[in-house]
């Protein structure tokens, strides 16, 4: 129902500042978005406001802009780098005449892309499905109602109030199938409890190499792209940590920044995996000037799928990258564990994890809590403008 054409589309990029925090993206993270979707960007729209237009988010002057854009391009599609409202959606599509997607559009877009397994498919259709059931729109005028006569008799619904009810009907069935899924998942977590399994997760911001710190561990061949959320669906396997002693580790879908809450909601089930979890290794791209931004993005979706309180430990990845820094452990005063620097291209440092995870899981010692890690001045102490200290 929702597949798109493998070839690239022409697209026009727009992205506009805004004053709030909470408003702002990223036009380097929305051109990654944008050519992991496959889409070629031929030009950029740039803009600030301190508020959205309620009409067409952006001004009319700017929406002109994009149109004339638009046509000097041929254009298929214009990509706003924020949150539209349905009305917001359909008047800028009347207007420039092509389609125009969100944020939140190119993201379940990407998923749609990546979800190879059942499930995943199942759960980028439901939360496509939920997104889609705000956006229709009464675009079969010829059959604005059913009329009487031969041929002609309906149930005297509109075809929104069908598309609707065909929706809602899709909607229920898929989410009966995910139940079956998991109620799978969880009859997994059970055994793997009876038989005293521990399950570590790897969370992180999509693109911090998860993946690849994935593979260097288990020696899985799990795919490795540099794009984002190149992983989609969680893949598992059994880590032997030396003395006769074994994990299981979880390779999770990355976050991102704003993450849809139609896709946090649909993929509950998977994200169970990381909740779940005895413990969780917090991947961040050690190279990434917004590291920061990152952990607390990932932070804020642990938080929304209830998993803020498994107990966490930092893996600072991508330190090849990094001019001078050495793969090495942090304690704090008392000895405790809570940051790991290694590289998973390289293999620096994938020592140190191993002994940490044997230390952690096997001789019942205590890390930090997310909340203790990421306030105050034991945070500050390791922000990333005191670099030079490392």
């Amino acid at each position: 129902m929702f597949d798109r054409p493998r070839s690239g589309e022409r697209a026009i990029l727009v992205h506009l500042k805004f004053p709030q925090e909470d408003s702002r993206e990223e036009l380097d993270e929305f051109r990654e978005l944008v050519t992991s979707a496959a889409v070629n960007p031929v030009a950029v729209v740039k803009g600030s406001r301190s508020s959205p237009h309620p009409r067409y988010f952006v001004g009319s002057g700017k929406a002109e802009e994009i149109k004339l854009a638009a046509e000097e391009h041929n254009a298929d599609v214009v990509l706003f780098n924020h949150v539209l409202s349905p009305s917001q959606e359909r008047n800028l599509e009347e207007l420039l005449k092509c389609r125009v997607l969100d944020r939140t559009g190119v993201i379940l877009d990407i998923f749609a892309q990546r979800a190879q397994s059942h499930e995943g498919k199942l759960q980028v259709e439901l939360a496509q499905l939920k997104h889609l059931s705000t956006r229709l729109v009464r675009g079969w005028t010829h059959l604005e109602r059913q009329k009487g006569g031969i041929g002609l008799r309906g149930p005297g619904e509109t075809q929104l109030e069908t598309d609707r009810r065909l929706l809602s009907v899709r909607i229920k069935t898929i989410r009966k199938r995910l139940a079956k899924v998991q109620g799978q998942r969880q009859q997994g977590r059970r055994n793997r409890k009876r038989r005293d399994a521990i399950t570590v997760s790897l969370v992180g911001y999509t693109n911090a190499g998860k993946s690849t710190l994935f593979n260097r561990i288990s020696g899985a061949g799990v795919l490795v792209e540099d794009k984002l959320f190149a992983t989609l669906d969680p893949t598992m396997r059994r880590v032997d940590l030396g003395q006769n002693e074994q994990i299981v580790l979880a390779d999770t879908v990355g976050f991102i920044r704003h993450l849809p809450h139609d896709l946090v909601t649909a993929f509950h089930s998977t994200l169970e995996e990381t909740r779940e979890a005895d413990l969780l290794l917090h991947v961040v791209d050690a190279s990434s000037e917004r590291r920061d931004e990152n952990i607390s993005s990932v932070n804020i979706v642990l938080d929304q799928i209830e998993a803020d309180k498994v107990t966490q430990i930092i893996v600072y990845n991508k330190i090849d990258l990094l001019p001078d820094a050495q793969a090495r452990v942090d304690r704090d005063e008392h000895g405790k564990v809570w940051r790991i620097w290694v590289s998973a291209v390289t293999g620096a440092g994938m020592d140190n994890l191993r002994k940490v995870l044997y230390e952690v899981c096997y001789d019942q010692s205590e890390l930090y809590r997310p909340q203790e890690v990421f306030e105050g001045e034991e945070y500050d102490k390791y922000d990333s403008r005191n670099m030079a200290e490392y």
